[in-house]
């Protein structure tokens, strides 16, 4: 199993950074050319929710992307450290703090991550949240000499 480690700063910037090389090493792991841009949105769309999670509570900790090729299969997870109710639960907020459209925000992103994935396990709890994305891969074909 070969894992490739990203980390950035919690910024917007670092989001297309962090989709190109999801998007290089998911190539070279062998998951297939059609679903790459796909790939890419949702990494885009699980590192923004990342960063906009870390921004709103004010943590200065860098997001987490590990990259994992397996036998037969290529995981992406995106994990924060932002604290929260599991996903579909309500937060802590009074009403009209925000809370409502930060959780609708959130359920939205969870949506469209679905919507592109096929295979999407969602974490989340006091310690932060790990979205997990999986795609199958094909070996590489056999080069003759």
């Amino acid at each position: 199993m070969a894992t490739v480690e990203l980390r950035f700063s919690a910024l917007p910037e670092h989001v297309r950074t962090a989709r190109l090389v999801a998007a290089a090493v998911a190539r070279r792991a062998g998951v297939d050319e059609a679903v790459l841009d796909e790939l890419r949105l949702a990494v885009g769309e699980a590192c923004t929710r990342a960063v906009g999670l870390h921004q709103t509570v004010g943590i200065s900790s860098p997001v987490k992307v590990l990259l994992i090729e397996e036998e037969k299969q290529f995981s992406i997870e995106v994990g924060d450290e932002a604290p929260r109710a599991a996903p579909g639960g309500r937060g802590s907020g009074s009403a009209g703090d925000g809370t409502d459209v930060e959780a609708e925000e959130d359920e939205m992103g969870l949506a469209v991550i679905s919507g592109l994935v096929d295979d999407v396990e969602v974490t989340a709890g006091e310690h932060g949240g790990l979205i997990r994305m999986t795609w199958p891969t094909t070996p590489p074909a056999a080069v003759l000499p």
